[in-house]
């Protein structure tokens, strides 16, 4: 580190990054990384992630704004600090200067997964533990919450326990480089999912009032707090309504560790009553392994911390401070499934909130944990075993990533067909084709606004809690979009829904053609496996 010396000394010392085995230990972290959050991606055009394609649509606004071609300047407007969850499409657009749009997207998301091995490292690297804790991470890439696109809320994890982190390096030396990463980290948090902000700002506190006294240290945390605090009080101010949790949402629901399992891990498993799928058979042995081997780490390191007898000959502060970062991850990871059993399933716009808490909760669960062993075979032991944890999941994400491949193959040789700026309006019938609980060819057809611009009948933007939001008014918006109507795609006339859009695909397996009957201006132009292409004759 190149920071001044400290005024007095750390509570502990030593990291792995000053030991001779950092360069190998960070190669190791690196590939890693690099292989689970990576690897499946490079395996599909369009990731199989539920909410994906309309991610990368905005991303394509962003980056299109001002093309005439695609449309969008008359249909959009940005709102960033109103509804400030810009990091997924700030990144998409950045990538998407040098990458297409689909590529961008998909390096993007990556960023955000890698965040979490990232600023778990940071947490305990600012604990005076080993950065490969950070590793543990990597099992819960490839959760239920990631599986639906909430890319956002895994970025901001990360975010929120690199802001921790950087808060503990401000009490042990409160240098100018540490306060000011502090207040980046925050800021991100807001500016990446802005609901996890407010835990960020009261553990960045509580983190600070635990290890003082070991470190008489709190003042500099306070003004690095103050940019990111200033951007949530004006936030609450020029938010929109249907962005917010009241206090009469909320309740406890102990009931709710009945489902923690599927929560974490249960996007192949079969809704209730149905047959257990091999998908969901094999995602379910896996999870319970994940759970495990990292119950075992954390075991087998509080087991040779005190066999190895380094809680011995500790001075008062040291001891002060190991139970100061002790009781903040046991508070971290406690809050966060208090927040599980609290929060409400829906709150206004936001969707799936409880839920999310419990993925969160687990990524925090090794916080407590006391440091690693110092020798370079047990540290590698331990890198072996957070491989063993995240590597499977991984390569069973991969499987379906590369069948989604192939099944969409269809949806790819229909894509150009389609016309330049379309009004679509688009129909999914049948949404078999993956063996996820929730389809990801739900949302598939953003991908045409992605490739060739123009509007889309359904699209997040109308729900006004993403930065993008339809321009009141004007010619070229268009016409509200029941809610849940997507889903129901039987419940369709063309008289009544279809009059502004001149393009309509649908996914079906028998011809469709009833659906266009009462509107001789639609005609079929062309059919791709399931996917049936008709245009309105002008």
């Amino acid at each position: 580190m190149s920071d001044a010396p400290e005024s007095h000394p750390a509570p502990l010392s030593g990291h792995v990054a000053s030991e001779p085995t950092g360069a190998l230990f960070t190669t190791i972290a690196v590939a890693l990384t690099a292989y689970v959050v990576g690897y499946p991606f490079t395996l599909a055009t369009a990731p199989p992630l539920t909410d994906f394609p309309f991610h990368a649509a905005q991303i394509a606004i962003v980056r299109h704004y001002f093309d005439p071609a695609f449309h969008f300047r008359e249909q959009f407007s940005f709102h960033p600090l109103s509804v400030p969850y810009v990091s997924f499409y700030a990144l998409g657009a950045l990538f998407s200067l040098v990458f297409s749009v689909g590529v961008a997207s998909k390096l993007a998301a990556v960023v955000l997964l890698s965040l979490v091995p990232v600023g778990l490292a940071t947490l305990f690297y600012g604990m005076n533990k080993s950065p490969l804790w950070g590793l543990s991470g990597l099992a819960f890439t490839w959760s239920t919450v990631t599986q639906w696109g909430f890319l956002n809320f895994m970025g901001a994890i990360g975010l929120f326990a690199m802001s921790v982190g950087y808060a503990l390096l401000v009490c042990r030396r409160p240098t100018r480089a540490r306060r000011v990463m502090l207040a980046v980290s925050l800021l991100a948090v807001f500016f990446t999912h802005v609901f996890r902000l407010p835990f960020a700002l009261l553990s960045v506190l509580l983190a600070g009032a635990l290890v003082y006294p070991a470190t008489r240290t709190f003042s500099p945390l306070v003004l690095p707090l103050v940019p990111a605090l200033a951007l949530f009080v004006l936030w609450l101010g020029i938010r929109p309504p249907g962005l917010g949790i009241s206090v009469h949402e909320l309740g406890f629901h102990p009931e709710r560790l009945r489902e923690m399992g599927i929560l974490l891990f249960g996007s192949y498993l079969p809704f209730d009553g149905a047959p257990m799928t091999p998908e969901g058979a094999t995602e379910r042995e896996i999870a319970r392994r994940i759970v495990a081997v990292l119950a075992f780490a954390i075991t087998l390191a509080t087991v040779l911390f005190f066999t190895e007898g380094r809680a011995r000959g500790r001075s008062e502060r040291e001891r002060a401070w190991g139970v100061g970062v002790t009781v903040l991850g046991l508070a971290l990871a406690g809050g966060l499934m208090l927040g599980y059993l609290m929060l409400p399933y829906e709150a206004g716009n936001w969707f799936y909130v409880y839920p999310r808490e419990v993925v969160a909760a687990a990524i925090f669960a090794a916080s407590a944990a006391p440091d690693l062993p110092r020798g370079l075979l047990q540290r590698l032991g331990f890198s072996v075993l957070f491989a063993v944890a995240a590597l499977p999941m991984t390569r069973f994400v991969s499987a379906r990533f590369a069948e989604f491949e192939e099944a969409t193959e269809d949806f790819r040789q229909i894509l150009p067909l389609v016309p330049k700026a379309p009004r679509l309006y688009y129909l999914m019938f049948w949404l078999g084709g993956s063996a996820k609980r929730v389809s990801p060819f739900l949302h598939l057809p953003a991908w045409i606004q992605v490739e060739r611009g123009g509007s889309l009948a359904f699209h997040f933007v109308q729900w006004h809690h993403t930065p993008i939001h339809y321009k009141e008014g004007g010619p070229d918006v268009p016409p509200p979009y029941a809610e849940r109507t997507e889903w129901t795609p039987q419940f369709f006339d063309v008289k009544r829904d279809g009059a502004w859009f001149d393009t309509f695909l649908v996914r079906h397996r028998i011809d469709p053609h009833e659906l266009f009957d009462a509107d001789p201006s639609i005609h079929l132009t062309a059919r791709r496996g399931t996917w049936w292409l008709y245009r309105r004759s002008r």
